[in-house]
């Protein structure tokens, strides 16, 4: 933990643009301030999924502004919690770090409803990662 004691989560996957957006919306929604979240992808996409910005908008998280970022060197070494999507060997290892895989569905060209399941998983998941983060 080494900002102000607050642990830090990285969400990961290939292309930053659905999957690993969600999650770091819901975890500073759920974490307010008391956690830090990065979100990146080992080969980021353009832009957000527009599926995914439509069913973030739908629980009152308005993620249109946010664009697929790069993983760098300095998020890897500063996260406490590493979550991979999808990533399989196309994500780097840190070592001595903690990581969770999520297996979920890649929202790419699925429907808004395919998108909505998805959506409910990770704010599910997030939940439970920043309850027992916050304990």
């Amino acid at each position: 933990m080494t900002v102000e004691g607050r642990p830090e989560i990285l969400f990961l996957c290939v292309h930053n643009a659905g999957r690993s957006q969600m999650a770091a919306a819901f975890a500073r929604e759920l974490g307010n301030e008391r956690v830090v979240v990065y979100s990146a992808g080992s080969d980021p996409g353009e832009e957000l999924n527009p599926a995914v910005i439509e069913v973030m908008k739908e629980v009152g998280l308005d993620i249109s502004n946010e664009s697929p970022k790069r993983l760098t060197e300095e998020m890897g070494r500063r996260a406490d919690v590493i979550v991979t999507m999808g990533c399989g060997d196309s994500c780097p290892v840190y070592l001595g770090k903690r990581y969770e895989d999520w297996e979920l569905q890649d929202p790419a060209g699925k429907s808004v409803e395919a998108v909505r399941e998805i959506r409910d998983e990770i704010r599910s998941r997030v939940g439970a990662l920043v309850e027992e983060l916050l304990v």
